[in-house]
């Protein structure tokens, strides 16, 4: 074992240039990370320094000549752009086809047997923005008692709901008979929400119910080899717990920060996997460009306190799961490559790598364990 503990840190959506099959998505000219540093200009010295500006051309950012870490760029091999899409190919699952997607909301015929099945009507069904269906339909649940149906850019079926209205207990049932539904969606998505009319406010209850990833990914094989695995963020939810002995949830990006470093001064060795999903969930997907240029500039300032708390035999690995540009028309995920920052090790040009299961397969080989896909680049650290 090369490294007795990895702190692998999802960056959600902060991608770093359009793929090449970017057309067949509608991303033509998607840049994530670039295109935002075009209209605002970045300052990220710590991602830099690390090598972030040699991954990839991004303005203001490198490319530094001695980057103090391993640096590249990984492909989604898997077709899609979502975060089930994503993490699962980082730990050595790759689809053969996208997960479903409802632009247009469900069919009518499966919406009646839904309805019949929780003893409610519902709203919406439609692709919405969260907050915005809530603005928009939240006195109407109230008065009629009818969850809040909607869906996104990602293979999901969100159910909101007041909890005053319908109490968490009955909310997660509905989506547990939703998960039973809809067995080839990627996620239920509990939403609930409180508040009076016009100030209607998203809790931190929200409940993930994951579709089951495939047997003898990454996370199955570090917990039969008895190798701690500690999630920070909603890894815990996308993986629906496997393999995972510690866990955090969060409710900011500084909350999940602070949460990583508690994580590293509890477990000592193994794995901490964590998901940093503000630069996605509060800024793509709303195309809030400062708001993005700012979340990057707080997580670059944390980096120093990360790596003061790293301990010998450390590894550090920095990536995203898609991109999801705020430059853009639209609040869709982008089909981009993601960025690869290794630190701990010898810094090395990594290159493109070919699917996002290299990170996996490194770890997976690091800990003694194998997994079905990606090439390990474990000896160029």
């Amino acid at each position: 074992m090369a490294f007795n503990r990895v702190i692998w840190i999802v960056l959600d959506s902060v991608g770093i240039g359009e793929m090449p099959d970017a057309a067949a998505y509608g991303d033509v000219g998607s840049n994530t990370l670039g295109n935002i540093a075009r209209l605002r200009p970045l300052h990220l010295p710590n991602f830099a320094a690390l090598g972030l500006g040699n991954t990839a051309p991004v303005s203001g950012v490198g490319p530094v000549e001695t980057p103090t870490a391993a640096y590249g760029k990984c492909t989604l091999a898997s077709p899609g752009k979502d975060t089930t899409t994503g993490h699962w190919e980082m730990v050595g699952i790759h689809l053969d086809k996208p997960l479903p997607l409802y632009p247009h909301g469900f069919d009518p015929a499966f919406m009646q047997a839904f309805e019949d099945r929780i003893g409610r009507g519902t709203l919406g069904n439609k692709a919405a923005s969260g907050t915005e269906i809530i603005a928009d339909l939240g006195d109407e649940h109230v008065r009629t008692g009818s969850p809040i149906i909607y869906t996104s850019a990602d293979s999901v079926f969100q159910i909101a709901a007041h909890e005053e209205v319908i109490p968490l207990w009955e909310l997660y049932k509905i989506c547990e008979i939703a998960r039973e539904m809809l067995p080839n969606i990627g996620r239920i998505i509990a939403r609930p929400f409180e508040g009076e009319s016009g100030e209607y406010r998203r809790t931190a209850n929200r409940k993930d119910y994951a579709m089951p990833p495939a047997p003898g990914m990454l996370l199955d094989q570090l917990a039969a080899h008895k190798v701690t695995v500690h999630s920070v963020g909603k890894i815990f939810d996308v993986f629906l717990g496997r393999g995972i002995q510690l866990y955090d949830k969060t409710k900011t990006n500084v909350d999940g920060m602070a949460k990583t470093l508690a994580a590293m001064a509890d477990t000592k060795a193994g794995l901490i996997y964590v998901n940093l999903v503000d630069f996605d969930m509060l800024f793509g997907h709303r195309n809030d460009v400062e708001g993005y240029a700012r979340s990057l500039e707080e997580c670059d300032a944390w980096v120093p306190s990360l790596l003061a708390a790293l301990a010998p035999g450390d590894l550090v690995i920095f990536t995203a799961d898609h991109g999801c540009d705020p430059t853009t028309p639209s609040t869709d995920h982008s089909r981009e490559y993601t960025p690869l920052l290794v630190y701990g090790g010898a810094p090395a040009a990594l290159g493109t790598r070919a699917t996002l299961s290299d990170i996996g397969q490194t770890v997976a080989e690091n800990f003694g364990v194998q997994i079905a896909q990606g090439t390990s680049f474990l000896h160029s650290l």
